[in-house]
């Protein structure tokens, strides 16, 4: 990874826009959306600003500060929108907040000092995260990331706290080791032995705080992805065989087929796939099962991103609206003009509830991605043959 410079953060000039007006107003925007209370806006606001430290105050007008992989244009913030059938829909946030440190070492106790700030704040432990130090923070972590954390964000001003590490901090050819051994540290001996083949582990993550059942999360990176795969990898996890098949064609439309030949199934071949896979406090079964589909490389713009979402959370018996009113609180820019406002599109299942749709949404402080060229239209599942349950 190249050199990145030092935290010496600019300071805007009086009426410049910074990168924490930009996010706070995005903030505002959605938590109306969404039904949080301006007191609990503002709350979740300020902690987000306080673990971005100076870094919030770097005006627009300069680039990132690093070439952060949590979003396209290298905005260190990220949205999302969980939707369920049976209840309100619910908003998160995704932050790096080391994103303005030179190197992993110095990005990770900046993130460490943050975790450690939302435990004292809202009373929780962060046992298990320091239990792996050694395993994610090494004297010469390797990129692409130290340490991010999200936030559930609910009414009361007292969140759900999520903390994502890299598996590859000691290089990616220790990641699967590094994995197994977290989650036999974690109480999780045998986990590591229910988890698919994988082209790589991008993301461990924690539920840290107020959470009903805590779970420890694996992220799996598969490439060239087939529905067949996606629905094989699904299965164990009690999800509906066809709700998968529906879910990964609508996500990802017409695909190019395989190297199979023009019979062969169509397969993601941009970016790839990811599963995520849960596990709960002694149970080495997953207990929950996502399917994350990068929906922005496979559509021309945010128009057709957005139809396919609204055709998903209609599917599956939920309200497409508050999606519509979240992209309009996050941007004025036209939907036609850009792909990447909608980011991934993900099916949720966990283990006795409903299923969940999340989108996730792209900040865009600094650039937005230019519409693209979709696959030819040649040998393909069309859209129209999505299949029904």
């Amino acid at each position: 990874m190249s050199t990145l410079p030092e935290p010496g953060i600019p300071t805007a000039e009086p009426g410049e826009t910074t990168l924490g007006d930009h996010v706070l107003g995005q903030l505002r925007g959605l938590g109306a959306t969404v039904g949080l209370s301006e007191t609990d806006t503002a709350l979740y606001g300020q902690v987000i600003l306080d673990s971005l430290a100076d870094a919030a105050r770097r005006p627009l007008s300069l680039p990132p500060a690093s070439p952060s992989f949590l979003s396209d244009d290298h905005t260190p913030v990220e949205f999302s929108l969980a939707c369920t059938s049976d209840g309100a829909p619910a908003l998160r946030v995704l932050v790096e907040p080391g994103w303005a440190h030179g190197n992993m070492g110095d990005s990770a106790r900046a993130g460490l000092k943050a975790i450690r700030a939302m435990a004292a704040r809202w009373n929780f432990s962060t046992d298990q995260l320091h239990a792996l130090d050694d395993l994610f923070f090494p004297a010469a972590a390797e990129g692409p990331l130290a340490l991010w954390y999200a936030l559930d964000l609910r009414a009361g001003k007292v969140p759900g706290v999520k903390v994502y590490v890299n598996p590859s901090a000691a290089g990616p050819e220790h990641a699967a080791c590094t994995v197994e051994e977290a989650l036999r540290r974690l109480g999780y001996g045998k986990a590591f032995a229910e988890l698919p083949p994988a082209a790589g582990y991008p993301f461990l993550a924690l539920d840290l705080g107020a959470w009903k059942s805590p779970r420890t999360k694996v992220y799996v990176k598969h490439r060239r992805m087939s529905a067949d795969d996606a629905c094989a990898l699904g299965r164990a996890s009690g999800a509906a065989v066809a709700d998968i098949r529906y879910f990964f064609h609508a996500a990802a439309g017409s695909l190019l087929p395989s190297g199979q030949g023009v019979y062969g199934p169509p397969r993601l071949l941009r970016r790839p796939a990811l599963t995520c896979h849960s596990f709960t406090e002694g149970e080495n079964d997953p207990s929950g099962f996502t399917l994350h589909i990068p929906v922005r490389d496979y559509v021309r713009d945010d128009e057709e991103s957005l139809a396919r979402a609204t055709a998903l959370l209609t599917r599956f018996g939920m309200d497409p609206t508050v999606l519509k009113r979240s992209l309009r609180a996050l941007t004025q820019r036209q939907l036609a003009d850009g792909a990447g406002l909608i980011a991934y599109l993900a099916l949720v299942y966990e283990r006795n509830q409903q299923p969940r749709i999340t989108t996730y949404l792209s900040s865009e402080a600094y650039s937005v991605r230019p519409p693209q060229e979709q696959h030819p239209q040649v040998d393909l599942v069309p859209a129209q043959r999505l299949r029904a349950s």
